[in-house]
């Protein structure tokens, strides 16, 4: 198991603070962060954790999942890997050379 979490239905007002407060009852926390909109600076509803060991993850897991913060009920669970992001369709294209005289997509 991974010992990074995701944290989602979150209120608006929660920091990185509160989430680390809300986790540390249940093992070490490496890091924590709330995701918030580049533009706005506004919570996304999500963050995510680090805990210290896959055991503290998993009694993290077992005690927050669907705990209810600020009138709505925590979802708590292993986080997936990063996506890797490609280029777009366009820097693609650039990149591929002259198109053979005749040839079409």
């Amino acid at each position: 198991m991974n010992n990074k979490l995701y944290v989602g239905n979150l209120d608006g007002n929660v920091t990185k603070a509160d989430l680390e407060q809300m986790f540390v009852k249940h093992g070490i926390v490496i890091s924590a962060l709330v995701c918030a909109d580049k533009d706005s600076g506004h919570s996304k509803g999500y963050g995510f954790v680090e805990m210290g060991s896959d055991q503290e993850a998993n009694t993290a897991i077992a005690e927050l999942n669907g705990m209810s913060l600020d009138g709505r009920n925590l979802i708590v669970n292993e986080a997936n890997p990063p996506k890797i992001r490609g280029t777009s369709g366009s820097a693609k294209a650039r990149n591929r050379g002259p198109i053979p005289k005749g040839q079409r997509f």
